[in-house]
C-alpha cells in the first residue's frame, strides 16, 4: 500500500511545482531508494490526500512497519526531511529563482520561497495548526495570544537514546548556522536535509533569510549572519535593519535584545526575525511627542504600550540610525535610582535595546525598546522581567515577539486553563496549585458563570489581561515623568 501514496506525493510536489513533469522519474526512484523500494508496479493510482505532510506520514508508516527507522523522533524527523529533500531542488537554483521573481517584485519573491518551505514540509504547518491562538482586545490594543504546541515532545525512547549516544559534535555550531543547510540530522540535532536559505547582501556581508519551521505569525522569518557569533546591539544592527526593508518593503525586521534574560533563545549566533504582520504595537498610539534639536527632520515619540519604547520617523535613512545609535549610547550608560535602573554591576553592562524596523508611507520607522537585565534578591530572575505572581502563565524571557505584542505561552496551559474555566462553570474542578489563587480571583470577578463559552471567554481575557501585566513587568520606565528624566538627557544636545 505504500505505493499510492508514493505516487500521490510526486503529483503533489508536480502541482506544487518544487518538480517539472520531466523530474518524476528520477525523484520517484530517489524517495524509492530512501524507503529501500526496489521496483514500483504498473498501474498505481496515486492517493487523493491533498496534504503532502499526510502523505509522508503515510511513507513514515510504512518505514516503521518494515523496520527502515526505529520508532523514535529523530529518525522519523530524519526520514521526513530526507524524503523531501528528494523533491526540491538545490540552494543555487532556488535562489536563482527567487531573484527572477524579485525582478517582477519583493513581495512575488517571498511568496514563493514561504510557499516552497510549507511545501516542502520544512515548515510542518499540520503541527502548527495544532497550536491554539487567539486575539484579546487590551487598553493598548489587540494582542494575539498562541499556546504553543506545534513542537513535538520528546519520548522516552528519544530522551535514552539522546543519554546513550552522547557526542561531542559540534557541527554545526548551533541551529542558525548556514551549515544547518542540507544537514541530514542526528539524535541531538534536529533535521535539515529540506531546508534552504536565501543569499541576502547587507553592509558588505552575506546574510541568509529562512522561514521559522515553528511560525508564529505570516512569514514568521529569520535572516542570520553567515559567521557565527555573539548577538550584538549596535549601529550596525540598525544600518542592516533599515537596509533589509528597502530590499523587502512588505516586511517588518526586528532583534532581540543582546543580553541574557531580555534577549532572545539564542544569543549565539548574530540573527534578526521578519515577516509580514502587524502586531499590536505597529499600531500603538503615542503617549506624547518630543522635539529633538539634533535631528529636526526626525518625528520622535514615546509610545503608550507596556514596555518603554521611542520611535523614530523620518525619510532619511542615516538620520534614524545616527538617532538610534545616540539612544542606545546614552541608554547603555543611563542609571536611575528613582526608577531601579543601574547600568553596570561592576563591569557588566545591563542595559540595552530591542529594535524594530519597518517602513510606513514610504518613510523609515524604527522602534526602540529599552531593556535591563539586572536582578536582585527581590527579583532573582530580573528586576524587569516577569515577576513571580504572573509565573503561572509565563516565566520564560521576554523576546522580540512578545515585545511586539504576540504572547508565546507553554503547552502546559491548554489542559490547565481548560481547567480553570471548568472551576469557574462547576466550582469543584481541581486547578494547579500555581493557578488557585488566580483561578479564586477569577471565581470572585465572575461568581456567575453560565456556559462553557461564558467561562472560556473569561479566562482568554484574563490571560491577555495578565500578558500584558507580563510586559509591564519588563517595561523600565513605569510613567511618563520617569521616560522624560531619560530623554533629558540628550534631546537638547
Amino acid at each position: 500500500m505504500v505505493y499510492p501514496y508514493l505516487a500521490g506525493l510526486i503529483e503533489k510536489a508536480v502541482t506544487t511545482e518544487m518538480i517539472a513533469q520531466a523530474d518524476k522519474v528520477y525523484a520517484r526512484n530517489q524517495i524509492m531508494n530512501v524507503l529501500q523500494l526496489e521496483a514500483y508496479p504498473d498501474g498505481v493510482v496515486p492517493a487523493r490526500d491533498t496534504s503532502i505532510p499526510n502523505l509522508v506520514e503515510h511513507l513514515i508508516e510504512y518505514a516503521l512497519e518494515h523496520e527502515i527507522i526505529r520508532n523514535v523522533l529523530s529518525e522519523k524527523e530524519i526520514l521526513t526531511a530526507h524524503i523531501m529533500n528528494c523533491l526540491i531542488a538545490r540552494p543555487s537554483e532556488i535562489n536563482q529563482t527567487f531573484y527572477e521573481k524579485y525582478k517582477q517584485s519583493p513581495i512575488e519573491a517571498t511568496d514563493y520561497f514561504y510557499a516552497l518551505s510549507k511545501n516542502s514540509n520544512y515548515i510542518q504547518m499540520n503541527r502548527i495548526a495544532k497550536n491554539i491562538s487567539y486575539k484579546v482586545d487590551t487598553a493598548y490594543g489587540t494582542m494575539d495570544i498562541t499556546i504553543n504546541l506545534s513542537k513535538p515532545e520528546k519520548d522516552p525512547e528519544q530522551i535514552k537514546l539522546e543519554r546513550e549516544n552522547v557526542k561531542n559534535v559540534t557541527y554545526p555550531k548551533c541551529l542558525l548556522c548556514i551549515e544547518n543547510e542540507g544537514y541530514a540530522g542526528r539524535i541531538d540535532h534536529p533535521a535539515r536535509a529540506n531546508h534552504r536559505m536565501i543569499r541576502v547582501p547587507l553592509q558588505d556581508e552575506m546574510w541568509f533569510f529562512q522561514y521559522s519551521p515553528y511560525v508564529y505569525y505570516n512569514e514568521h522569518s529569520i535572516l542570520l549572519a553567515g559567521e557565527h557569533r555573539n548577538m550584538k546591539i549596535d549601529q550596525q544592527t540598525f544600518k542592516r535593519l533599515l537596509a533589509f526593508i528597502d530590499i523587502f518593503p512588505h516586511y517588518f525586521i526586528g532583534s532581540n535584545a543582546d543580553l541574557p534574560i531580555v534577549g532572545g533563545s539564542i544569543l549565539s549566533h548574530d540573527h534578526y526575525q521578519a515577516g509580514k504582520y502587524e502586531f499590536a504595537m505597529t499600531n500603538a498610539k503615542e503617549a506624547f511627542s518630543f522635539s529633538w534639536k539634533k535631528y529636526p527632520r526626525l518625528h520622535c515619540a514615546v509610545l503608550h504600550w507596556p514596555l518603554s519604547v521611542i520611535r523614530l520617523v523620518g525619510s532619511n535613512r542615516a538620520d534614524v540610525v545616527e538617532a538610534a545609535d545616540d539612544i542606545l549610547a546614552s541608554w547603555k550608560n543611563y542609571s536611575d535610582e528613582i526608577a531601579d535602573i543601574q547600568a553596570f554591576t561592576k563591569q557588566t553592562p545591563h542595559n540595552t535595546i530591542t529594535p524594530i524596523a519597518r517602513k510606513r508611507n514610504d518613510k523609515y520607522e524604527l522602534d526602540l525598546v529599552l531593556r535591563n537585565n539586572r536582578t536582585t534578591e527581590q527579583y532573582p530572575q530580573g528586576i524587569f522581567h516577569p515577576h513571580a505572581d504572573v509565573h503561572h502563565i509565563k516565566k520564560e524571557n521576554i523576546g522580540l515577539i512578545e515585545v511586539m505584542g504576540l504572547a508565546v505561552l507553554p503547552a502546559r496551559l491548554k489542559q490547565e486553563l481548560a481547567e480553570i474555566e471548568s472551576y469557574l462553570l462547576h466550582g469543584q474542578q481541581q486547578v494547579a496549585e500555581y493557578h488557585s489563587v488566580w483561578a479564586d480571583n477569577l471565581k470572585k470577578q465572575y461568581p456567575d458563570v453560565q456556559t462553557t463559552e461564558e467561562a472560556r471567554k473569561i479566562v482568554r481575557k484574563e490571560v491577555g489581561n495578565t500578558f500584558v501585566r507580563i510586559l509591564q513587568d519588563a517595561g523600565v520606565f513605569k510613567d511618563n515623568h520617569s521616560f522624560q528624566r531619560f530623554l533629558q538627557g540628550f534631546i537638547n544636545e
